[in-house]
């Protein structure tokens, strides 16, 4: 039998995660959504046609709910919808920062609670997710998580602990490059190549350069070697700062 899904939130994560089931076909009983903002929820609507938009309450009584929602308000919306929520019901929580043992103390009549971190590229169903249950999933009880989680790309159990270190170093970590390669893509055109040829550069270099340094079996230093001219060199140590203080302060802020 098909499961329905809920999402207490709307906003850009619940939108990658319909994307990814509607690239792949999956198919649901349903699925409602909810959000505070009726412009997000309609924008929604428009975009995925064949959703629910309804109110928290009726979200909240589907087989498998996603809690969507920055981790500010997590606690008070489950406080909020914790009545709507059945013993059965599989919660999946896309926060970082809120605990398993958090979440309990709002829905403790809730035995099947998940944690993932999500990540944009489930857009194209290529995502990197790491999630974590509660002790009282059954090996059928996650398996069924995994498979649904698995329209989003590559999901694998972890230890809780290491939610919020994947939140830096996978769900964030395109927004350390994206802005370089879009910058990138001006200069080439500005020097004389079309953007497409500029596009295809940038993307076919960045691919054979990632296995280089993973998979050729040389050390970092020695793939670094490998191009004797390094035209912002002298800038490597203000960026390597810049990773450092912003990157590790975050993992500081968001770390439970």
């Amino acid at each position: 039998m098909k499961k329905s899904i809920g999402f207490i939130g709307g906003g850009r994560v619940t939108r990658i995660l319909l994307q990814a089931f509607k690239n792949k076909n999956a198919k649901f009983s349903k699925i409602v959504v909810t959000d505070t903002n009726a412009d997000v929820s309609g924008n929604l609507k428009k975009s995925f046609p064949d959703i629910q938009v309804d109110n928290a309450s009726v979200a909240a009584r589907q087989d498998i709910v996603f809690i969507s929602l920055h981790p500010p308000v997590v606690m008070d919306t489950l406080e909020l919808i914790k009545d709507s929520i059945n013993s059965n019901t599989i919660v999946i929580s896309l926060a970082p920062k809120i605990t398993i043992t958090k979440i309990l103390s709002k829905l403790n009549q809730v035995k099947n609670i998940a944690r993932l971190i999500p990540n944009a590229t489930s857009f194209i169903n290529e995502g990197y997710n790491p999630v974590c249950f509660s002790s009282d999933f059954t090996r059928n009880e996650k398996q069924q998580v995994l498979d649904l989680l698995r329209f989003m790309g590559n999901t694998f159990e972890v230890p809780e602990e290491k939610l919020e270190s994947y939140a830096i170093m996978s769900a964030m970590l395109p927004t350390y490059f994206w802005f370089q390669w879009k910058e990138l893509m001006k200069i080439g055109q500005k020097i004389g190549l079309s953007d497409k040829e500029s596009k295809d550069s940038i993307n076919d270099t960045l691919i054979a350069s990632l296995k280089l340094m993973f998979k050729s079996g040389l050390t970092p230093q020695e793939v670094m070697d490998l191009i004797p001219v390094k035209p912002i060199g002298e800038h490597e140590a203000q960026i390597t700062e810049i990773y450092n203080t912003k990157l590790i302060g975050l993992f500081e802020k968001i770390k439970p």
